[in-house]
């Protein structure tokens, strides 16, 4: 029997190889990212690892997000989002708001959540921000969604999930 949350493959099977990628999305991978989970009242969410945050007044949270996705219509819709950095506990929480692992019942349905204002953040996150979308524009194949930060909670200091090359990684001090 296989442990909760061991993978089968090192890799994953269906992904493209690296020579058959353009050179932009080697660059791309190369680049470790944090996952962090957006949500939204609706409730809708979706994992994003293309997430920055820009100190200032106002502080600003940058992400890339499909314009496609449930995430995007229910945000648009009512102007707020939580985004919550996510661990290495969370990998199969990122797997299935990414659409890579089935949802049962809805995303929402297998975990436990805190709801907020901005939307429900994984209960137990120490660490997530309350946003205002400011807008969005066309960005590549996504979109760049701007907030302001309106809210943050910063509680314990739990390590990063990271995705690189791919795959979630974790932050060694190897």
């Amino acid at each position: 029997m296989t442990e909760p949350g061991a993978r089968i493959h090192a890799t994953d099977p269906f992904a493209t190889p690296d020579a058959e990628k353009s050179p932009v999305r080697r660059l791309r991978g190369r680049l470790a990212s944090p996952v962090t989970l957006w949500t939204t009242p609706g409730p809708a969410g979706l994992t994003v690892s293309s997430t920055l945050i820009a100190d200032g007044d106002p502080a600003r949270v940058l992400g890339l997000v499909d314009p496609e996705s449930e995430l995007w219509d229910a945000a648009e819709r009512s102007g707020r989002i939580a985004v919550t950095p996510l661990g290495p506990p969370h990998r199969q929480l990122a797997d299935r708001f990414a659409g890579l692992m089935p949802a049962p019942g809805g995303l929402f349905r297998a975990d436990p959540w805190t709801e907020t204002e901005w939307g429900p953040v994984p209960a137990g996150s120490g660490t997530w921000a309350g946003c205002r979308i400011d807008g969005a524009r066309d960005m590549g194949w996504t979109l760049l969604v701007e907030a302001t930060v309106a809210h943050v909670e910063t509680t314990g200091d739990a390590a990063p999930l990271l995705h690189y090359r791919g795959r979630y990684r974790e932050l060694s001090d190897r």
